[in-house]
């Protein structure tokens, strides 16, 4: 529902010792390592280079567009799972011919030499001053992340909530980004809401997320460790660690045209909703969900009356 036509997710499991077939596809397609360790081969044509690169539980790597590329389970006593993430079905609604997308002899004319280099360490872009006026940040590019679930190339994240820290990501020559956020232990992040097309990934953690669209009932989503939920558009959000350990998610993007706020025009402010405006049901809620783990909230008094609160006193006093 939350993917609503203008991405999708598909997960492949991939047989131990056993490599799928070569395929070319059209679209950038990000793949999440969701359960075991393995080799991607990718290359543009038949006489071209081949580039190979090994990869392991957590691990996150994009397929670039019009390459041919093979996945091989390296493991002899199990299966690997991958999940996939691209906009197919927005770019199906614009050509809808898969004979287009699928071994199409088309070259790319970028070729595979303006990526096989970037696939050992993603590399720190530090926006100029007049961007970061502009709300944005420094981000992380590259196309091959070693482990998502260990990554600690993080920034605060103020503006959310609970202490948590964030990393952007973007991968070369694509209309795909990512982002994941990181927060404490007994702790929630501020709800709120956006467009549809995004696949929120659980590297690390145990809680679960509340989703509502306006006025309607709100539905309780509980995750761990390599969970997914895609929230609807415009339907609030909102992600609870409930766990003993810090989690973090990951959320892939779909294309630009789909990272607008709900109310681009009109009062931008309701698409976040601040902890002293929210439903008293979200704190009683969470109360309750720590309780039957034996633990307390570790969300400070202050958070639900002071708007401006920092949250950087209340993480240093843990």
């Amino acid at each position: 529902m939350g993917q609503e036509g203008v991405s999708s997710t598909r997960l492949t499991e991939i047989p131990a010792g056993e490599s799928t077939r070569p395929l070319k596809f059209a679209l950038d397609e990000v793949v999440y390592v969701v359960e075991g360790r393995g080799l991607t081969t990718i290359w543009y044509d038949t006489s071209g280079a081949k580039k190979r690169f090994e990869w392991q539980q957590h691990s996150m790597f994009v397929l670039p567009h019009g390459c041919h590329h093979q996945l091989s389970n390296m493991q002899g006593g199990k299966p690997v799972r991958l999940l996939h993430y691209s906009y197919l079905p927005l770019a199906l609604s614009a050509v809808p011919d898969p004979a287009y997308f699928f071994n199409n002899p088309y070259r790319s004319p970028d070729g595979l030499s303006n990526q096989e280099a970037l696939y050992s360490e993603a590399k720190l872009v530090q926006r100029s001053q007049s961007e970061e006026g502009l709300g944005l940040r420094a981000f992380w590019y590259g196309n091959f992340f070693p482990d998502m679930r260990a990554w600690d190339k993080l920034d605060a994240n103020v503006r959310r909530g609970a202490g948590g820290r964030s990393v952007y990501i973007q991968f070369p020559a694509s209309e795909v980004t990512a982002h994941m956020s990181v927060f404490p232990a007994q702790t929630y992040k501020k709800a709120h809401r956006h467009g549809p097309g995004r696949a929120i990934i659980i590297p690390a953690g145990e809680g679960y997320s509340v989703m509502w669209e306006e006025g309607k009932e709100k539905i309780v989503c509980p995750w761990h460790e390599c969970s997914m939920l895609t929230p609807p558009d415009r339907w609030y959000h909102q992600h609870f660690n409930a766990g003993a350990s810090t989690a973090r998610y990951l959320a892939l993007h779909p294309p630009m045209q789909f990272h607008g706020h709900a109310e681009k025009i009109e009062d931008r402010a309701k698409d976040q909703i601040e902890y002293p405006d929210e439903d008293p049901w979200i704190k009683q809620k969470f109360a309750e969900e720590l309780g039957q783990r034996g633990v307390t909230s570790l969300m400070p008094d202050e958070a639900y009356t002071n708007r401006d609160y920092e949250w950087s006193k209340a993480m240093g006093k843990q």
